[in-house]
C-alpha cells in the first residue's frame, strides 16, 4: 500500500461506516511527555472530526506526580483536566478539551481499542507487564517509540516488544517530528508503519489509522514496511554523529551531504540486509530521508558530536553537559549496532557505522573519519 493512497483524508467506504457506526473506536495514549503530550492533541483533534469513527474522549495516561502550579501545590493531572494544558512538559500549548489525563494506566489500557505508545523505550517492558489481563483481545498499538534494542545476536524493534509481550498487532509512527513545532502546528510528514492484513480486527484499516493521525499540519502516509520505518527512527542518529563531525570540524556542506548520503545508503542497506525492508521506505518517506536530514541539521547527536570533534571530550561528558539529562542515542546505537555487525561478520561493509563507532569509543581520531570511509 504506497503512502500516497492517504496523502489527503477520504470518507470511508459506506459498508466500513455501517460497520464502525455500531462500534466507535476508543483511543488511548501511553506517556504525556511533550512527543505523548503533542501526539494526544492531534488524536483528541480526530477524535472531534470523526465522531461515527472515534469516541469523543482520548484518554492519555499521565504519571501522577505534584506540581508547583501559581503557587498552590496539585496533581498534574488535575491541572491539565482543568487547563487542558500540560504545563509540566507541553507548557503553553492547548490540547482539545476531549483529551482527558488518565493516572490508571490499567484503565487507558482496558478502554482502548487503539493503544498508541508515547514513552522512553526503558519503560517498554515494565508497561506492558503491567497492561497484561487489562488489555482488549482485538486492540492494536502504534508505537511512536524512537529506537532499537540490539545486542550481540539480536536487533529487536519495540513495536516486536509491544506485540510479544502484550498480543496486540503494533505499528510503528515515525518521522521528521520535532514535538514542539508539532504541537505548535507548524507543518510537518510522518509515516506509520501499519499492515492492516495482521490486524486482528477488520475495522482497524489503513483508513482507521490514517483518519485517528492526519491533520492539515501533520500529513501521514502509511505503508506496510514496519520494520523499515523503525529503522529509520534509529539508525539515522548513526549518521547524525557522523554529521555533526563534519560540523565540529568544518568541512562544509558538500562534505556533510556526502556523509548524509552514504549513511542514507547503509541505513537502508542495514534494513534490507536483517530485516527484509524496502529500500524506498528510507529514501522516500518522511521516517527516513526527511528524519536523517532533520536529524543531520540539527538535534542532540550532532550538538554533542560537533562538542567532540572541537574539544575532544569523551561523548558520555558531553551529554552531561549539554543534553540536560536527555539522552545521546547516536553513541550508544552505534556501539550496540557495532557489535551486533561484529556478531554477524558484516562490520566491514558498513563503513561508516564502523567509523562512528572507532572515534567515539576506540580512540580513531575525529578528523580521520573521510578515511574510514
Amino acid at each position: 500500500m504506497s503512502g500516497a493512497s492517504f496523502n489527503c483524508l477520504s470518507a470511508l467506504s459506506h459498508t466500513l461506516q455501517k460497520q464502525i457506526t455500531s462500534k466507535r473506536v476508543s483511543v488511548g495514549v501511553i506517556g504525556s511527555g511533550n512527543w505523548g503530550t503533542a501526539i494526544a492533541k492531534i488524536c483528541g483533534e480526530n477524535a472531534k472530526a470523526h465522531p461515527d469513527l472515534f469516541n469523543p474522549q482520548v484518554h492519555m495516561w499521565m504519571y501522577e506526580e505534584n506540581i508547583d502550579h501559581h503557587g498552590e501545590t496539585r496533581k498534574l493531572t488535575d491541572v491539565f483536566n482543568s487547563t487542558h494544558e500540560n504545563v509540566k512538559y507541553l507548557k503553553g500549548i492547548q490540547c482539545p478539551s476531549n483529551v482527558y489525563a488518565n493516572p490508571d494506566i490499567r484503565d487507558v489500557g482496558a478502554r482502548s481499542d487503539i493503544l498508541v505508545w508515547v514513552l522512553p523505550h526503558q519503560f517498554v517492558v515494565r508497561v506492558c507487564d503491567q497492561l497484561k489481563g487489562y488489555l482488549k483481545k482485538d486492540a492494536v498499538a502504534i508505537s511512536c517509540i524512537k529506537g532499537i534494542s540490539v545486542n550481540a545476536d539480536h536487533v529487536c524493534l519495540f513495536s516486536d516488544i509491544i506485540q510479544e509481550r502484550t498480543g496486540m498487532y503494533c505499528g510503528v509512527l515515525s518521522g521528521a517530528n520535532i514535538a514542539s513545532e508539532v504541537a505548535k502546528e507548524k507543518f510537518c510528514e510522518t509515516t506509520i508503519g501499519y499492515d492492516p492484513d495482521r490486524s486482528v480486527n477488520p475495522l482497524y484499516t489503513a483508513e482507521t489509522i490514517h483518519s485517528l493521525f492526519n491533520r492539515p499540519y501533520f500529513r501521514v502516509q502509511i505503508v506496510k514496511d514496519v520494520p523499515g520505518v523503525a529503522l529509520g527512527g534509529a539508525l539515522k542518529n548513526i549518521v547524525a554523529v557522523a554529521a555533526g563531525i563534519i560540523d565540529g570540524l568544518e568541512l562544509g556542506d558538500n562534505t556533510k551531504s556526502a556523509i548524509m548520503r552514504i549513511g542514507l545508503a547503509e541505513m537502508q542497506k542495514f534494513g534490507a540486509m536483517f530485516f527484509d525492508c524496502d529500500r524506498l521506505t528510507m529514501s522516500e518517506q518522511s521516517c527516513g530521508i526527511a528524519d536523517l536530514i532533520t536529524t543531520c541539521l540539527g538535534g542532540r547527536n550532532r550538538k554533542c558530536a560537533v562538542a567532540f570533534a572541537k574539544t575532544g571530550k569523551p561523548m558520555h561528558v558531553l551529554e552531561k553537559e549539554l543534553l540536560n539529562g536527555q539522552k545521546l542515542q547516536g553513541a550508544t546505537t552505534a556501539k550496540e549496532v557495532h557489535e551486533f555487525l561484529d556478531h554477524q561478520n558484516k562490520v566491514d561493509e558498513f563503513p561508516l557505522f564502523k567509523a562512528v563507532y572507532d572515534i567515539v569509543y576506540e580512540g580513531l581520531p575525529a578528523n580521520k573519519l573521510l578515511e574510514a570511509i
